[in-house]
């Protein structure tokens, strides 16, 4: 009896040690928090891992997990998949990223980011780590704002103070707003529960329109934002298509679907081999779209100049 005992706890370990050799390599997915552009990132990192040739379940097996835009969550997630060893983290939003590059610096896990505006002041540039980075093209949007709204003088915008991809892209619309003839009228937050009663106050000052972010706490009570903005008025011009499609009137701005497929792209040159991401500098998408929402352009009385309608791109959500 000893005997079979023996046996069978043999054949178990067999079978146990087996079944990890030929496990497929775990990715584990910490996104700060769920709105499109952020789940458009993710779709497309897996699809770049396939566009690759990679199978899903057979190369790469892939644990999601949401920090529900909670920076204390975003390091448990990244701590969780450090204790149990992931091939690679892949980290959406700089919340995320800062948080797995801490959790995976140890163990030397190496951390490929995305939606990532400014990897340099996040602390991102050095290490085992590489992604894309989601830069606004800022004068491209400053240049939409006045096309559409000539008259226009002052433009408001909302963002987290402790984001730096929003302190970033604040300081350098400061520095080119000038150049059209702007103002910025900036409002910072420390919460996504002040965005809200910020607007008011924003709208208060008496901006003539918002030019959204990429502010995760902002994007992610958008709706909320548009309301009241509507109700006062006042166009907002979004950062990405999935924005426009909310309500925004307009954007210039970039795919992260496209996004995500270049950082599933880089992934899988990690997993394959080819290539270490302490090797490959972060890359930044340099192409962008003009998006157009004509319900929300109508309710505004706005008019597109012949030369943005000839190549703006219908984003009105069906």
């Amino acid at each position: 009896m000893k005997k079979l005992i023996s046996v069978i706890i043999a054949a178990l370990l067999t079978l146990t040690l087996t079944a990890s050799a030929f496990a497929a390599p775990v990715i584990g997915i910490n996104q700060y928090g769920e709105h499109a552009s952020l789940d458009n990132c993710r779709e497309g990192f897996i699809q770049g891992l396939i566009d690759a040739g990679l199978t899903q379940d057979v190369d790469f097996e892939i644990k999601y997990e949401n920090a529900g835009f909670d920076n204390a969550i975003a390091s448990q997630i990244a701590q969780n998949f450090s204790a149990n060893n992931v091939a690679i983290m892949c980290a959406i939003a700089t919340p995320s990223a800062t948080a797995c590059f801490a959790a995976a610096e140890d163990k030397d896990i190496p951390v490929v980011f995305t939606a990532i505006t400014d990897p340099v002041q996040a602390g991102l540039t050095e290490g085992n780590v590489t992604g894309t980075s989601d830069k606004l093209p800022v004068e491209a949007q400053l240049d939409l704002i006045r096309k559409l709204q000539p008259d226009a003088k002052t433009i408001g915008i909302l963002y987290t103070t402790s984001e730096p991809n929003s302190v970033s892209a604040i300081a350098e619309y400061q520095e080119k707003a000038g150049e059209y003839g702007f103002t910025i009228e900036a409002l910072g937050v420390t919460a996504q529960s002040e965005v809200t009663q910020a607007t008011d106050t924003l709208i208060g000052k008496g901006v003539d329109c918002f030019s959204n972010l990429t502010d995760n706490n902002v994007v992610g009570v958008l709706s909320s934002v548009l309301e009241k903005t509507d109700e006062a008025g006042i166009p907002v011009y979004g950062s990405e298509v999935e924005q426009v499609k909310l309500g925004c009137v307009a954007s210039a701005g970039i795919d992260y679907v496209q996004l995500g497929r270049q950082t599933g792209a880089m992934a899988a040159k990690i997993l394959k081999g080819e290539a270490s991401a302490s090797d490959m500098p972060y890359e930044t998408i340099s192409e962008y779209g003009i998006y157009v929402n004509s319900d929300a352009l109508a309710a505004f009385g706005i008019e597109l100049p012949a030369d943005i309608a000839e190549k703006a791109i219908e984003s009105t959500e069906a």
